[in-house]
């Protein structure tokens, strides 16, 4: 099934099922306690992200050819960070940059396959682990990069300003997902294609994230996890390419959709 979260004409926030593309049926409910038809037709006033987290977490360096165009080791475990749950936008909302970035250009992009969890988990194996996985959606973990490498590594305070987040445009339940190490991501700067890579090229594949995050750790229903990004970041290209007032952002995997932000200034503009 193909679950969207919208704003209605009325001001409240309903889940809804797409299909065909374009066309979305208001459901009762919610993804985790269960959903229902109406068959009615959904008055859309915006889409929002598919999910409100009540967790984030987040996966460094897990393919391998972004670790290369990096220059750093294949790591041996998981490199894990947080974003906070206010750092989340929906499909077409605005990418801001903070004030505080103020040295210069360093915001990047980060095209990524996002996890949705769909009932508690801990400790579980990783042969199970796909079992506690509701669906999949995209994410963009953009970053700022000079505070990420400040005062000795700063990586939730890089990654975490508001609006750092961006999630959609659907929630794609597991059952039409059937493996999730064999999907397409492509990420495009301003029509460009600056990224380009499949899920199979992960270090860690999502079994063994849900499994290694889950040890001793309870993961909530809407606990969101990113899974890492392919190569094809700005940062590491030459000359460096950083997002600017302006720019518009997709991020497309196959099987989801392609999640779509433009980029502002700090005041929106």
């Amino acid at each position: 099934m193909r679950i969207v979260r919208y704003e209605d004409m009325r001001g409240n926030v309903r889940y809804g099922r797409e299909d065909p593309p374009g066309v979305v049926e208001e459901l009762e409910g919610d993804p985790f306690s269960g959903l229902s038809p109406t068959f009615r037709t959904a008055d859309v006033l915006r889409f929002l992200a598919p999910v409100e987290p009540v967790n984030i977490f987040c996966v460094g360096l897990n393919y391998r050819a972004h670790a290369q165009e990096t220059g750093l080791p294949i790591p041996e475990d998981p490199v894990l960070f947080m974003k906070p749950t206010t750092a989340v936008v929906g499909p077409d909302q605005p990418i801001r940059i903070p004030a505080c970035c103020e040295h210069g250009p360093e915001v990047d992009y980060e095209g990524e396959l996002a996890v949705v969890i769909g009932r508690k988990a801990r400790d579980v194996p990783e042969e199970r682990a796909l079992d506690f996985v509701l669906g999949y959606t995209v994410a963009n973990d953009v970053s700022a990069r000079r505070w990420q490498k400040h005062n000795g590594g700063q990586w939730i305070r890089g990654k975490s300003f508001d609006t750092f987040c961006p999630l959609g445009p659907a929630l794609v339940t597991r059952d039409d997902i059937p493996d999730p190490q064999a999907l397409r991501i492509r990420t495009a700067l301003n029509g460009e294609l600056v990224q380009d890579g499949g899920t199979d090229d992960m270090i860690f594949p999502v079994a063994r994230l849900v499994s290694f995050l889950s040890r001793d750790t309870t993961l909530l229903p809407g606990t969101v996890i990113l899974t890492g990004t392919p190569p094809g970041v700005g940062f590491a290209r030459n000359p460096p390419v950083f997002l600017r007032p302006g720019d518009l952002v997709s991020v497309e995997i196959e099987g989801i959709g392609r999640l779509t932000n433009r980029v502002t200034g700090p005041d929106g503009a």
